[in-house]
């Protein structure tokens, strides 16, 4: 059963919601909606508030995400928040995957999705399989680059030894470069599984993929290893990584402690404390894999496609995952603002001399 291709005939045969082929707008959904609420079951109420809400929340994610990590790595570039050169590297390849991932992701797989009308003309664009390695090249870029980032930061402060010969600009650009080339390879497998015409449809792939793919054991194989690489051991990478360097950071402040001792007060603030508080919230919150969700669902639609049907996920849970696969690429410059100083000030910068140029136009 697909998203868009649901008939809702349950008690009442001769009610059809077929998103696929109705004229859809907003208001005439929101209406849709409103007149068959309660002949609905609970599953397709949710499914269909999920259809409306995106009509909204995507634009809204588009209309932030693009500018906050454009402003994100044109304010890192400038090399003036006070990080290394290295973490910049880090940090600025982080956004810029990110970026991409709402460009290729958002804008041109699932807006056109929700407004089919004004995007059918990709129906006649045999570019979706090259779209689909360069979408999933980037997922893969963006979550490596954080197990990268996650790594470093985990060898400045539990490897004091090996900090200063990995910890340099030059291995950043390695590393960088080396996790780009491995996701482009690692992903040509796309083109040749997906067929190359765009259709249109919430399903996990956003396109058609070949009957002797789905029945393929070989194909089931690479695509589970795909989920695999990305994003269950980068999950589980970055979990051991933080917990290794959490423990080492509260070993570190207890230490801090006992050096300073009761005579300096309750509320005497050591910046140092401060400053690895604010690692480990960076650490955590910038490592989260909010897409997981989504990648649950793909792996039950494969496994209910090779028989094995003793779990079946409603369709809205794809739905759901899609929302904060989403979320989390827009969600970079919210962690800096929080947690680098320096950062919100030029922040702040950017949006007073925006703010200037924007009212020297009007007295114009």
């Amino acid at each position: 059963m697909d998203w868009n291709d649901t008939t809702m005939d349950q008690n009442l045969k001769t009610v059809e919601w077929n998103v696929t082929t109705m004229d859809r707008s907003f208001i005439s959904d929101i209406d849709s909606f409103s007149v068959y609420f309660n002949i609905l079951s609970l599953e397709e109420r949710i499914r269909v508030a999920l259809l409306i809400i995106q009509y909204i929340y995507y634009p809204l994610l588009a209309a932030l995400g693009i500018p906050a990590n454009v402003v994100t790595i044109v304010i890192l570039s400038r090399g003036k928040c006070g990080l290394s050169k290295c973490v910049t590297r880090y940090l600025v390849a982080m956004a810029a995957a990110d970026l991409l991932l709402v460009i290729l992701d958002l804008v041109l797989r699932h807006m056109p999705i929700i407004y089919r009308n004004q995007f059918i003309s990709l129906y006649n664009l045999p570019l979706c399989n090259i779209h689909a390695v360069l979408l999933f090249a980037a997922t893969d870029c963006s979550v490596w680059f954080t197990v990268s980032f996650t790594f470093d930061r985990f060898v400045v402060i539990c490897c004091h030894k090996l900090k200063t010969k990995y910890c340099t600009e030059k291995t950043a650009a390695l590393v960088l470069g080396t996790v780009s080339v491995l996701s482009g390879l690692k992903n040509i497998f796309w083109y040749f599984m997906l067929t190359n015409q765009y259709s249109l449809v919430n399903n996990p792939w956003f396109y058609d993929v070949t009957w002797a793919v789905k029945d393929s054991p070989v194909w089931t194989a690479i695509e589970f290893l795909h989920y695999i690489l990305t994003p269950c051991l980068p999950f589980v990478v970055i979990v051991l990584l933080n917990a290794v360097t959490v423990r080492h950071i509260f070993v570190a402040n207890r230490a801090r402690r006992r050096l300073w001792g009761p005579s300096s007060g309750e509320n005497s603030r050591d910046p140092e404390m401060e400053s690895r508080r604010k690692s480990i919230i960076v650490l955590f919150v910038i490592s989260s894999c909010s897409w997981a969700v989504f990648m649950v669902y793909c792996i039950s639609i494969r496994m209910w496609w090779m028989g094995y049907r003793s779990v079946f996920l409603p369709d809205y849970v794809q739905e759901v995952g899609f929302g904060l696969q989403q979320l989390s690429c827009c969600t970079n410059t919210g962690i800096y603002a929080v947690t680098q100083t320096k950062f919100r000030e030029q922040l702040k910068n950017v949006g007073k001399y925006a703010f200037t140029l924007i009212v020297k136009k009007i007295k114009r």
